[in-house]
């Protein structure tokens, strides 16, 4: 190709530092907020956190109400509608590009050039009382405690296998075992494999004097609580936990009954999950009464013996909104008859940040000294860093307000009193972008006067009713969760049967609509629902 030159006229979006921050934190949840604070507070050495009262900072929902300017700035204006022109970079409209080009190298932390303590240096936060993470006396135990305090499978199988009098061989091959349960408490690997394992593939001798050692070991750890513990398979935990009903003479269970739910854990227990009793039924040589009585024995039954000590995750979700309803008993509604409710935000999680006075003020009596300009531009990515973090909680309080405001009949009412809400019908109403509003309801928690949630959990679509009008999938998943918890067990309502219930309560809900809204509510289809 013959080179040459040429000239391309084209746009595209640049983003700065600052609108870059602002969008970040605004996703960022509870958790990831805190973590970026102690990250920035160590990075920067103009910006503390101080547990002293200050006066808030003159920027928030009330500036955040005045018109944007468009002029010399509109890519700025972006993500938050209506910020205040001198002291705050809106961003509302930028959420368009979801993934826009930035084309900064290095951030740009200059702003204005002045070192001046502004009025926006002060503390943010100062609402926020102080934690104090000491102040119950015993009466709420701390939740980080009662998780370290769990007792695992294994600590407590241990403690059992101490009361065992055993030889040194056999003690250390229970104990081999014991570390080789999963979670759920089964021995998934072969007795050969674990011997094979220690032994080496070509010591055939020791090998087999493993596995006869470990034979031993696993009657012993099957024979410990809970019960079905050690088993290889879900057929042997159950043989396990039926042979134990069997050999309990205080049991009040039918031994004939045992005896039968033996015989079908011996079989491929595919046909015990479809619940075909008329072959199980052939199979055991039993009745179809017994059978039926056996198969709700085994339903009894744990399939995972190690469940109560899994060691599951506890997400603690502390909320960034707290509702609650206005006014005493008797003044709580309002002119058109609904409860009034307050939303403010949750002090606990708003950090309580400001610029270290005296280290601005040192930076303001050396001007001109080396390396005056870098640590003139830490100080005002402290001060954006903080309206930044004002204004992500100013956003999610604004958002709040209109959802509740919206959904105030489900804090009444609860789920079937949901009203159909979408993304947009929050953004028209607060002029902000729908990618905004999207990240500001997504791991954000609302503490409500009956129970917690996801901002995203109140918005959903809607379906049409016969008056012309729209009702809350939410609403509509509570209903089906009202009409499978009121069947008939012996005759559990299909997905078609419920759709014509729904249609005579005037909503239009197709069959594999509710299948799908059934499944989200993990109810298992009629025919496994079916009682015994």
């Amino acid at each position: 190709m013959k080179p040459g030159l040429s000239l391309r006229v084209s746009q595209h979006l640049s983003l700065t530092p600052q609108l870059q921050q602002s969008i970040r934190l605004l996703q960022l949840s509870t958790l990831e907020l805190s973590q970026e604070v102690e990250q920035m507070l160590d990075e920067n050495p103009f910006l503390e956190r101080t547990p002293e009262e200050a006066p808030r900072e003159e920027f928030g929902l009330e500036a955040a109400d005045t018109p944007a300017q468009t002029d010399d700035y509109s890519a700025d204006d972006a993500i938050f509608s209506g910020a205040t022109s001198a002291s705050s970079t809106s961003a509302e409209g930028q959420n368009d590009a979801e993934t826009p080009s930035a084309s900064v190298d290095e951030p740009d932390w200059s702003g204005d050039g002045t070192v001046e303590m502004a009025p926006n240096d002060a503390e943010w936060g100062g609402d926020a009382p102080a934690r104090n993470r000491n102040d119950s006396e015993g009466d709420e135990a701390d939740a980080t405690e009662l998780a370290r305090s769990h007792e695992s499978l294994t600590s407590f199988l241990h403690r059992q296998a101490l009361a065992l009098r055993l030889s040194e061989i056999d003690r250390a091959a229970l104990r081999f075992l014991i570390e080789s349960l999963n979670d759920d408490g089964y021995l998934e690997e072969p007795l050969e494999e674990l011997a094979a394992g220690l032994a080496g593939e070509g010591n055939l001798e020791q090998i087999d004097e493993l596995v006869h050692s470990f034979t031993v070991a696993q009657r012993l750890l099957q024979s410990l609580e809970p019960v079905g513990v050690g088993a290889r398979n879900l057929a042997e935990c159950l043989t396990l936990q039926l042979k134990s009903l069997a050999a309990d003479e205080d049991s009040a269970i039918d031994p004939d009954t045992v005896q039968t739910a033996l015989r079908i854990c011996q079989q491929p227990l595919e046909m015990l999950a479809r619940r075909d009793i008329r072959r199980l039924t052939q199979l055991c040589g039993d009745g179809e009464e017994r059978t039926r009585a056996a198969m709700a024995l085994i339903a009894r039954l744990e399939p995972r013996p190690g469940r109560r000590f899994a060691d599951v995750e506890r997400n603690i979700i502390v909320p960034d909104v707290i509702v609650r309803k206005a006014g005493r008993e008797g003044s709580q509604r309002g002119r058109d008859g609904q409860h009034n409710f307050i939303v403010s935000l949750n002090p606990d999680v708003m950090p309580r940040l400001r610029v270290h006075d005296i280290y601005a003020g040192a930076l303001r009596g050396h001007k001109g000294g080396e390396g005056h300009q870098g640590m003139q531009q830490r100080l005002q990515e402290a001060r954006w860093f903080i309206k930044n973090i004002q204004q992500r909680f100013d956003t999610i309080l604004r958002v709040s307000r209109a959802i509740v405001e919206r959904q105030k009949n489900f804090f009444t009412h609860g789920e079937l009193a949901m009203r159909p809400l979408v993304l947009r019908d929050i953004a028209d109403e607060l002029g902000l972008h729908e990618s905004t509003i999207s990240r500001v309801t997504t791991a954000k928690y609302m503490a409500t006067p009956i129970g917690t949630y996801e901002l995203k959990y109140f918005f959903g679509s809607g379906l049409g009713t016969e008056t012309g009008g729209n009702a809350s999938s939410t609403a509509v998943r509570a209903l089906i969760k009202q009409f499978v918890a009121a069947e008939n067990p012996a005759k559990p309502l299909s997905d078609s049967q419920i759709a014509e219930m729904l249609k005579e309560q005037g909503i239009e809900c197709a069959r594999r609509t509710v299948a799908k809204y059934r499944e989200a509510l993990k109810i298992a289809p009629a025919n496994l629902r079916k009682a015994l």
